[in-house]
């Protein structure tokens, strides 16, 4: 039986041939068309004589592109997606790594693709051929394997280097299993997708579509600068399903959206990739009693997500949701400094590391990185097992629920005191009227400072800081923003904030 990650296509297009299964801004697909399209794609890729190598997607976001990703799977290679937004300097240091033979690009990335220097083949998605080989293309599902690869996602790499996670159709098809079963896909699944196709977070609609039966929208990234019309997008495609980054459910809820309309259909939610203010939570389960949310944790090295947590419990001030337990198949340990394991019962904290079928199998040309984070188990001595080691603190509470405590690097020593940023971040997104919250540690002046957005006064936030936390972890500078800069995963990107630190340092 071939565990291949396309094989539910053909069975999927033979029960819902005409229903949409991805909705562009731009165009739709149905399984039928898509089908086709991938087995045109595929053909392309094979005629072309490339035989397992990556293949570079510059396209818009569209049901194309999505067809350009499994056509690449199709022949037997795997993709690698690279967006018009990224700067040049990062595509540069992408396709230097992954050097491949072919890129495919559409209408509006044309032009753009022929700057940058790519020295293969590059073919315009319009431009491909409509002939299929059917035989060709089946004597490489034939000869396929669950380890062979299916894509490079580039994730940011701490020292401005992008690092391209390998992934593979076992680790995969595994995961979708998993994220599947929690959920509660299927073919009546109808979801709102708002990750960029060059992340691994678009995993949780793009494959469990094939595999159900069910349909994606894309809604348009503008709507996530407006509220009201994200909510009102929901309601007009009944989508009752996402899986989005905290940041993009906070804009509906901070706004009070919810006082003019409520996302009526929405019964799934799913959330991850920072801690969800627990205000803004407690304003979405009211607004939603009957939807069910889980907290999904995990990194791009583990193929998407590796621990879930099914809300079902009120949450006090100042607690935070926990990360909950690995998916079934996923296991995950905590490991100390000296490589011991931290027991369950002890509360105490480690580092989070996953062993199982859903890691990935390194990093693209990189086998100092690959190394480094996929080391040997060292609690099995008996034979050669790699964990990954994800560089995020955790410990159990007393539930035995894992707890995400913070990054393995965002733990400092202030004034003689070991101190979580993330604990001052918590403690300022609780003050009423503040909508965001990010903490830095400058080291070279020995201070933290707190940025942060809403309507409080910079000299104000300490005063109140200093009610809910120990005088030695009261922020140093305070500094307001209009908005905290986020990266394209939605995360805080600290990398600008530490910039802004930088040059407001030379200006002083």
């Amino acid at each position: 039986m071939h565990n291949h990650v396309l094989k539910d296509l053909k069975n999927t297009v033979k029960q819902f041939p005409d229903k949409p299964a991805f909705c562009g801004e731009n165009s739709v697909l149905t399984f039928r068309e898509l089908d086709e399209a991938i087995d045109r794609i595929g053909t392309f890729v094979l005629r072309s004589g490339i035989k397992r190598s990556p293949v570079v997607v510059y396209m818009e976001k569209s049901p194309e592109e999505v067809a350009a990703f499994f056509g690449i799977i199709r022949a037997g290679s795997y993709y690698v997606p690279i967006d018009a937004e990224m700067p040049q300097v990062r595509i540069h240091l992408i396709l230097e790594n992954v050097k491949a033979p072919l890129l495919i690009c559409d209408d509006s990335t044309a032009e753009k693709a022929l700057e940058l220097g790519f020295s293969g083949k590059i073919v315009r998605y319009s431009k491909i051929p409509a002939e299929i080989d059917e035989a060709a293309l089946q004597a490489v599902y034939d000869s396929a394997i669950d380890t062979d690869p299916l894509y490079v996602v580039f994730t940011s790499g701490s020292t401005g280097v992008p690092k391209g996670v390998v992934g593979c159709h076992r680790a995969v098809n595994d995961y979708i299993d998993q994220l599947s079963e929690v959920l509660g896909f299927s073919s009546e699944t109808v979801f709102g997708n708002q990750t960029p196709l060059y992340l691994d977070a678009c995993f949780k609609e793009l494959y469990p579509t094939l595999r159900f039966g069910a349909t994606t929208y894309f809604v348009p990234k503008a709507l996530f600068m407006q509220p009201l019309k994200l909510v009102q997008y929901l309601n007009e495609h009944q989508i009752n399903t996402v899986c989005w980054v905290v940041s993009a459910l906070t804009i509906i809820s901070k706004f009070n959206t919810f006082k003019t309309e409520i996302p009526k259909y929405l019964r799934t939610i799913a959330f991850g990739s920072e801690v969800f203010p627990l205000k803004q939570f407690r304003m979405w389960r009211e607004a939603l009693p009957e939807a069910t949310f889980t907290n999904l944790y995990g990194p791009t090295e583990g193929t998407g997500m590796c621990c879930y947590y099914r809300v079902d419990r009120e949450f006090e001030d100042g607690e935070a949701i926990p990360i909950g337990r690995p998916f079934d198949n996923t296991d995950i340990i905590l490991l100390d400094e000296d490589n011991k394991e931290v027991t369950k019962e002890s509360g105490e904290q480690g580092e989070i590391c996953i062993r199982g079928t859903s890691l990935t199998l390194g990093y693209m040309n990189n086998p100092e990185k690959t190394a480094e984070a996929f080391t040997l188990n060292p609690l099995q001595t008996g034979w050669p097992e790699l964990i990954y080691r994800t560089g995020d603190i955790g410990r159990y509470n007393e539930r035995g629920e894992l707890m995400f405590v913070s990054r393995k690097d965002f733990q400092i020593k202030h004034m003689g005191h070991r101190i979580e940023l993330g604990e001052i971040e918590v403690n300022a997104q609780m003050i009423d009227g503040i909508t965001g919250a990010a903490c830095i540690y400058d080291k070279d002046s020995g201070k933290i400072w707190l940025f942060y957005s809403g309507d409080k006064e910079e000299a104000d936030m300490k005063v109140i800081l200093k009610d809910s936390l120990p005088r030695y972890m009261v922020p140093n500078v305070t500094k307001k923003l209009d908005a905290i800069p986020l990266t394209s995963n939605g995360k805080t990107d600290r990398v600008t904030l530490a910039g802004m630190i930088r040059a407001m340092r030379c200006l002083s």
